[in-house]
C-alpha cells in the first residue's frame, strides 16, 4: 500500500488540500516583502557632495554653489563622489573644469529625497567608497536565508513541519521588527542575518508540506498556486514600498502581517507523510480522518486503523535519524545532490540578478520592480500547462536557457533604447522566475520522503550561496561594465544543460526512502509509474 493510493481515495485535492493551500498562502504572500525588500531600503537616490556655506559662497544661489563646489558627470549631472578642494569661482564664466583639481566629498553629502525619504544608504551613509557595504547587506540577508536552510531542513526533519514552521514565523517577527530599530549598521545586518534565517523556514516547509499532501495528478497545481502566492506579495511589495517611503517605517510594514500567518498556523495540519515515515500512525490517522471528512470521503477511512498505516511507508525500522550525509552517501544520491545543487544556484543567481538590479530601464524603481513582478504571474500560468505536457525537466532546462539568451541580448542593446531592454528584461525575468517555480516542484518531487526537507534545504542552500553571491557580481561593473551580465548569463546556460541530466518526475509517485532512489534507477532515470491498484481494507 502507497501513501498516494490514500490519497486518491481520500480525493487527493479536495476541500482539506485547498484548504491547506489557502492557509500557507498567507506566508507565502509575505516572503518577498522581505527577499526583495533590499531594493527599497537600500535604493541610493541622486547625491552630490554636501557644501560648504562659509565665505563669499554663502551669497550665491544653490545652482551657482554647485557649479563652483562640485565637477559635472558627462552627463551633465553633479558628480556624486568628487569636489573641488576650493571653490572655483571662475567657472561661472567659463564651466570647463578638466584641469582642476578634485577630491572625495569632504564633508558628508546631500541626497535627493523626492523619491525616497529615508534608505540604509542615506541613514549610514552608505555611498561612494562605502557602495559595497550597501550591496553587502544583501549579501549578509542571504547568507542568513542559506544558514536557515540547513537547519531548517534538519529541523523539520526530525521535529515535524508544523513545529518548525511555526518556529519560522516567530523568529521572523522579532528580527524583522528589531531591524527597524537598529541604531546602527552593525545592528542592522546583524538583525538582517537572522530575519533571513527565520524566512528560510517558511520558504522550504510551505512547499513541502503542501506537495506531500496532495495526489501525483495535482502536485503541478499545488505547486504553482503557492508560487503564484509569491507573485502577488511581490506585486504587493512595489505599493506598499511606493506609499511608505521611510525604511525603518517599511520593516514594520513588512513584518506586521507575519502576525496573521501564525494565526493560521494553527489549522494547519502536520504531514501525514512525515508521521508514518517517523512512526506516529496515531496522528497521522487522525489528519487522515479529517482529510476524509473534509473531502466527504467518510466510508473509507472507518475502514483503516492506525495500525494498518505502518506499512504504508517502508522505512528503516531501527529509528534511523537521517541526515544530510544520507544525501551524499550512495551513488544515486550523490548523483541527485551534485546535480540538483547546480541547477539551484543556477536559478537563483538569475533570478535575483535580475531582480536585485532594477535600474537603468528609464523607468522609476517602483514601476520596474511592478512589471518585473507582474510578468511572474502569466510566465507561471504557462510553466503550469508546460509542465504536464512537457514534464519537468525540459521545462527547467528550456527557461533557464532562455533566460540566459535574454541576458545575452541585452548586452547588445544600446542603452538608449530602454524601451526595447525593459521587454527583452521583463521577458528574462519571466522566464527566470518560470524556471524557479519548476525547480522546487521538480527538486521536492525528486527527494524521498525521509530526508526530503534535507534536500531542499540542502538545494535551498545552494540557491541561497547564488543569491549572496549575486549583488557583489553586480559590483563587478566597475571592473567592465557587462561583467554582470556577462557571468549571469553564463551560469544561466549552464545550468540549463545541467538541468537536461535531471530524473523526469511527472506523473510517477513520490519516492519514500533512499532504496526508492536507489533500486529503482538501476534501470530507468525515473521512478516507476504508479499502478492503479485496490487497496486491502480491513
Amino acid at each position: 500500500m502507497k501513501f498516494e493510493n490514500i490519497l486518491e481515495e481520500t480525493d487527493g485535492c479536495g476541500w482539506f488540500q485547498i484548504l491547506i493551500i489557502t492557509l500557507l498562502c498567507v506566508p507565502r504572500v509575505i516572503l518577498p516583502f522581505n527577499f526583495l525588500l533590499h531594493n527599497f531600503i537600500a535604493a541610493v537616490p541622486a547625491h552630490h557632495c554636501a557644501l560648504d556655506d562659509a565665505g563669499v559662497i554663502r551669497n550665491l544661489t544653490q545652482e551657482q554653489r554647485l557649479t563652483v563646489s562640485v565637477p559635472v558627470e558627462e552627463d551633465g549631472t553633479p558628480s556624486s563622489c568628487k569636489m573641488f578642494l576650493e571653490p572655483q569661482f571662475h567657472l561661472l564664466i567659463n564651466p570647463n573644469d578638466s584641469d582642476l583639481v578634485k577630491v572625495p566629498c569632504q564633508n558628508g553629502w546631500v541626497y535627493d529625497n523626492s523619491t525616497f525619504k529615508s534608505t540604509i544608504a542615506t541613514e549610514w551613509d552608505l555611498v561612494c567608497n562605502r557602495t559595497a557595504m550597501n550591496k553587502v547587506t544583501a549579501t549578509i540577508f542571504f547568507v542568513g536565508v542559506m544558514m536557515g536552510a540547513i537547519a531548517f531542513g534538519t529541523l523539520s526533519d526530525k521535529f515535524g513541519r508544523k513545529p518548525m514552521l511555526l518556529v519560522s514565523y516567530i523568529l521572523s517577527i522579532v528580527f524583522g521588527f528589531s531591524c527597524a530599530f537598529s541604531n546602527s549598521y552593525t545592528m542592522f545586518i546583524v538583525m538582517r542575518f537572522l530575519t533571513g534565517f527565520g524566512l528560510t523556514g517558511i520558504s522550504i516547509i510551505s512547499t513541502v508540506l503542501s506537495v506531500e499532501w496532495v495526489d501525483i495528478k495535482h502536485r503541478a497545481l499545488i505547486g504553482i498556486s503557492g508560487s503564484l502566492a509569491w507573485s502577488v506579495g511581490n506585486i504587493m511589495l512595489a505599493g506598499i514600498a511606493y506609499q511608505v517611503n521611510d525604511w525603518r517605517l517599511l520593516m514594520i510594514a513588512v513584518s506586521v502581517p507575519l502576525s496573521l500567518a501564525i494565526v493560521t498556523w494553527w489549522w494547519l495540519p502536520e504531514s501525514a507523510r512525515w508521521l508514518i515515515a517517523n512512526g506516529e500512525v496515531e496522528k497521522a490517522h487522525l489528519y487522515l480522518q479529517k482529510c476524509a471528512y473534509f473531502n466527504n470521503k467518510k466510508d473509507f477511512l472507518s475502514k483503516i486503523k492506525p495500525e494498518d498505516l505502518s506499512n504504508v511507508v517502508v522505512v528503516d525500522k531501527s529509528n534511523k535519524t537521517y541526515s544530510y550525509l544520507d544525501l551524499v552517501r550512495t551513488p544515486k544520491m550523490r548523483r541527485l545532490a551534485l546535480l540538483t545543487g547546480i541547477v539551484w544556484y543556477g536559478v537563483a543567481s538569475t533570478y535575483y540578478g535580475i531582480s536585485l538590479n532594477i535600474t537603468g530601464f528609464g523607468l522609476s524603481v517602483y514601476l520596474t520592480h511592478f512589471i518585473f513582478s507582474a510578468i511572474e504571474i502569466p510566465a507561471k500560468i504557462i510553466v503550469y500547462f508546460c509542465l504536464d505536457t512537457f514534464g519537468r525537466k525540459l521545462c527547467q532546462a528550456s527557461t533557464l536557457l532562455l533566460a540566459g539568451t535574454c541576458i545575452a541580448i541585452n548586452m547588445f542593446v544600446p542603452k538608449g533604447q530602454w524601451h526595447l531592454r525593459t521587454i527583452v528584461a521583463v521577458l528574462g525575468k519571466g522566464l527566470s522566475e518560470a524556471s524557479f517555480t519548476t525547480v522546487i516542484l521538480h527538486t521536492t518531487e525528486i527527494y524521498p520522503t525521509v530526508v526530503r526537507q534535507n534536500g531542499l534545504g540542502y538545494t535551498n542552500f545552494m540557491a541561497r550561496l547564488g543569491v549572496s553571491i549575486a549583488p557583489l557580481i553586480i559590483l563587478l561593473e566597475e571592473v567592465w561594465k557587462p561583467l554582470p551580465e556577462v557571468i549571469i548569463c553564463c551560469v544561466s546556460i549552464l545550468s540549463g544543460l545541467v538541468a537536461f541530466l535531471l530524473p523526469e518526475t511527472h506523473n510517477v509517485r513520490l519516492p519514500e526512502t533512499i532504496e526508492d532512489i536507489e533500486k529503482t534507477r538501476k534501470n530507468s532515470i525515473s521512478f516507476p509509474q504508479l499502478e492503479k491498484t485496490e487497496i486491502p481494507l480491513k
